[in-house]
């Protein structure tokens, strides 16, 4: 693990970094706190340091607060070395940040023991952050396809629509449906089943740009978010999709099976404003329909009327058969 060893004493620092380096760590070393702040600040920076308590430039202290300061990046174990022994100062250094304390001249295998002590709690703090972002994953990404889930891409697109109305741009909405999807399951078994909805997820992150939002709206379901997006590219957009998926049979443990998606498409900027996310979802459902009563495997686009006040208070439509 690497190591920073800040003193200003470069007798000091020599003897530091060689015993350390005895014991396997990598060693950084600086002169005075600014530098050490600096080393601390950068995204590279080591996980443990041994502060010199006085320095030029910035004290030990200085150092501590100057880190804690940052919220952006991981956790560093700092541990001050000092002549100071009243407890005074010592909790003047450890209000300043610092989780440890030395009293100078140290021990070697006191120094030794504290900084496996830094190490354990450095391991304990990363596998925290894992499991943190495993539950921040799973809280909004979909099991099975890995995409975002329902209520992460709706939250999405929400933000998107009132980005683009202080902003004045434009979002179009994709809802895509698999077609005759569930007599894959009836047919071939849910496993299949699985297998498709997997690599269609694949098929749809691959058609769209990196930072469109693609989500598992429903069972075989899914919406995609187009930032900046007028009507005609979405159009296109969808018909691009629509034959990745048409194009190529899915490889299944059952074999080969050739599927389709039906497409509704919706462009914010067609619409009266004061419409909702949900109401535009559902307009945008609307225009599946259609492309489903229109045999399937094809596209449909949402169209308000020429007086869209109608569409205030949105409505539902019966779900067509999949």
């Amino acid at each position: 693990m690497k190591i920073l060893v800040a003193d200003d004493d470069v007798l000091s620092r020599r003897l530091m970094g060689r015993m350390l380096e005895r014991n396997g760590y990598e060693i950084v070393t600086a002169e005075n706190g600014r530098e050490a702040a600096e080393i601390l600040s950068s995204d590279d920076s080591p996980r443990l340091a041994l502060i010199d308590w006085m320095m030029p430039e910035l004290d030990g202290p200085a150092v501590c607060r100057r880190v804690r300061s940052r919220h952006d990046t991981r956790y560093i174990y700092i541990t001050l070395l000092t002549a100071k022994q009243a407890s005074e100062d010592i909790v003047v250094g450890l209000e300043a940040g610092a989780d440890d304390y030395l009293v100078k001249p140290c021990n070697p295998d006191e120094l030794k023991a504290r900084l496996r002590t830094g190490v354990r709690i450095l391991d304990l703090e990363d596998k925290l952050v894992e499991a943190r972002e495993e539950m921040r994953f799973k809280a909004t990404h979909d099991a099975l396809t890995s995409l975002w889930n329902r209520g992460a891409v709706v939250a999405d697109l929400e933000r998107e629509l009132a980005r683009s109305r202080r902003e004045q741009g434009v979002v179009s909405i994709l809802i895509c449906d698999i077609d005759h999807f569930k007599q894959v399951n009836d047919v071939h078994g849910h496993q299949a089943g699985d297998e498709v909805l997997r690599q269609v997820s694949s098929r749809l992150l691959s058609s769209v740009r990196s930072y469109d939002r693609v989500g598992r709206y429903g069972g075989e379901e899914f919406l995609i978010v187009l930032s900046g997006c007028d009507s005609r590219l979405a159009q296109k957009r969808a018909e691009d999709i629509r034959r990745a998926v048409a194009a190529c049979p899915f490889q299944t443990s059952k074999g080969l099976l050739s599927l389709s998606l039906s497409i509704g498409v919706l462009t914010s900027d067609d619409w009266n404003p004061g419409l909702s996310p949900t109401q535009l979802l559902n307009e945008a459902d609307r225009a599946l329909y259609r492309a489903k009563a229109s045999g399937r495997n094809c596209v449909e686009s949402a169209s308000p009327p020429l007086d869209d006040s109608s569409h205030l208070g949105g409505s539902k439509h019966a779900q067509a058969t999949s």
